[in-house]
């Protein structure tokens, strides 16, 4: 070990924080460390890092996608970043692309649209339009802390409403049930479902895995007030992390049922470009003893690799681990009777008009 790499300090966690590091982004020519200049830099508790908001200048607002992977072709994301926190997220890749970490810049540096549902208006509005369901915060959860103040997917969702569009929520947040009034009308409708994603039952493992999301108790009771105003509401037990949580999968499961969920779906921890290293830190300081069990597991999933992007398998993984996986999944899902989510309504959209109307006739 030469003299720099002796001085720099280790990964070091924040309270309320889930990522340990501001590491550098793939496109960056120069890295950034952590280094301990003799003056007591490593008996300091590391400082706080607050979020900062920025607006982000899209010009169109639904992204459309191909991929035979996901149940939907259009999706709507309001946000950039996301406060969450979550250890496992796939999305900080993505921070990358504006210069900015996928580390601790992607859950304190967040980006949001202001102008998302006037956007929304003109590309519904457009002649060539035809409705097909959009899932809402995909990449990043819509409903994360916020949109409290922002309000943005409120607004988002009374645009659907008022055009009777269909649209798909997944999310891990119990503000979700800000908006039952909006959600239970179109779900009466056919035009609303929500999928609630839970990690684990443990709240131990949750704090230190998703800091700042609901609680996994809080979640079940999302779940059991959603399906009790008439909202059709699936669990996404997501992801599943060999030896951490992957124990729980037909508990999660069973209490998801209880509570009133009518589908669930599984996915596999992925692990793409920079997350690679930024999980592996992460597991480092909260479970050294279990790190490498962990990950070898997962590289064991994916064919050797920290990630397979081919389509089929890319979510489920491959090999004897990633079979077992699956079918304990298909047995539970059976042994609860899960009696599956009902179809969209997609013949009432109403294409709205300049002025916030609605085209009756067209």
């Amino acid at each position: 070990m030469n003299h720099d790499e002796h001085n720099t300090l280790p990964p070091q966690a924040r309270k309320g924080r889930g990522a340990l590091s501001i590491r550098t982004g793939r496109f960056e020519s120069a890295t950034k460390e952590a280094f301990d200049d003799g003056w007591g830099s490593l008996d300091e508790r590391p400082a706080r890092v607050p979020t900062t908001l920025s607006v982000d200048t899209a010009k169109t607002v639904i992204a459309y996608n191909q991929s035979p992977d996901v149940p939907f072709d259009r999706s709507i994301n309001p946000y950039r970043g996301c406060e969450h926190g979550c250890a496992y997220c796939f999305a900080p890749p993505g921070h990358a692309y504006l210069g900015l970490s996928p580390g601790l810049d992607f859950e304190t540096r967040l980006f949001y649209k202001p102008d998302a549902p006037e956007r929304l208006r003109e590309e519904l509005g457009a002649r060539r339009y035809r409705a097909a369901p959009i899932a809402l915060g995909i990449n990043t959860d819509a409903y994360q802390p916020v949109e409290r103040r922002l309000g943005l997917t409120r607004r988002i969702l009374e645009v659907l409403q008022e055009t009777r569009h269909p649209v798909s929520i997944v999310t891990k947040s119990a503000l979700i049930e800000r908006d039952l009034d909006i959600l239970a009308e179109m779900a009466a409708n056919g035009l609303a479902q929500v999928a609630v994603s839970i990690t684990t039952l443990k709240a131990e493992l949750a704090r230190r895995l998703e800091p700042r999301a609901a609680a996994p108790h809080r979640r079940l009771q999302t779940v059991e007030r959603l399906a009790a105003a008439g909202i059709p509401v699936s669990v996404l037990v997501a992801p599943l992390i060999p030896i951490l949580n992957d124990e729980e999968l037909e508990k999660i499961l069973s209490e998801s049922r209880q509570a009133g969920a009518v589908d669930a779906g599984y996915v596999l921890l992925r692990l793409p470009l920079e997350l690679r290293d930024l999980f592996g830190e992460w597991l480092r300081t909260h479970g050294p003893l279990k790190a490498e069990r962990v990950l070898h597991r997962i590289f064991e999933a994916r064919g050797g690799k920290a990630y397979d992007s081919a389509f089929g398998t890319r979510m489920t993984g491959t090999g004897e681990y990633a079979g077992l996986l699956g079918q304990r999944f298909r047995l539970a899902y059976k042994r609860l009777a899960f009696p599956g989510s009902p179809g969209f309504n997609q013949d009432l959209f109403r294409p709205p008009l300049p002025g916030g109307q609605t085209d009756l006739f067209r």
